[in-house]
């Protein structure tokens, strides 16, 4: 059977789509991402339970499973999209990769450096970058943008979160 070990489809074209093997490539890049985050905020646990928080703040416990999710169905949606084949995926794919970099600066701003400005300053281009990665993945493949939108969600909670954490520490 066509297709079985994930790089047997291939597009109109006649190029290979994108099988297991890419999929694991992004899992293993967003997962990279996470790790460096993690490298540059080693002490980010400490820090946060430090900080004054609005009252609404989740405990820190909870985000380590929550972005071990997101950054699964950030793979996902990218390799869904290039299943789709090449062809229109470039600008698409730019824009996951601008999200996923500012995602990725985000981390070192807030806790190593302790720029929660910056680090706003950062996430609001991170939703922006992101809105429009959205945009770009819904009109290859609604699947892909649905799968994005827990992420958009989740970047708004911790957009309005770091704008307290700004305020309240100040």
């Amino acid at each position: 059977m066509a297709g079985l070990s994930g790089n047997e489809e291939r597009e109109p074209t006649g190029r290979r789509r994108a099988g297991w093997p890419t999929l694991l490539l992004l899992l293993a890049v967003c997962y990279a991402v996470a790790a460096l985050g993690g490298l540059a905020a080693a002490d980010a646990g400490q820090t946060y339970g430090e900080l004054t928080k609005p009252s609404w703040a989740p405990p820190g416990w909870l985000f380590g499973p929550v972005w071990t999710v997101l950054y699964g169905t950030i793979a996902a949606a990218a390799w869904l999209v290039l299943r789709r084949g090449k062809a229109g995926s470039a600008v698409a794919m730019g824009w996951w990769s601008a999200q996923l970099a500012l995602n990725l600066a985000w981390t070192p701003l807030f806790f190593a450096a302790d720029a929660y400005g910056l680090a706003f300053v950062d996430i609001c281009l991170l939703l922006v970058a992101l809105a429009t990665t959205v945009i770009t993945f819904g009109r290859r493949r609604r699947a892909a943008a649905v799968l994005l939108v827990p992420y958009a969600a989740w970047v708004t909670f911790a957009a309005a979160l770091n704008l307290s954490i700004w305020l309240l520490n100040t």
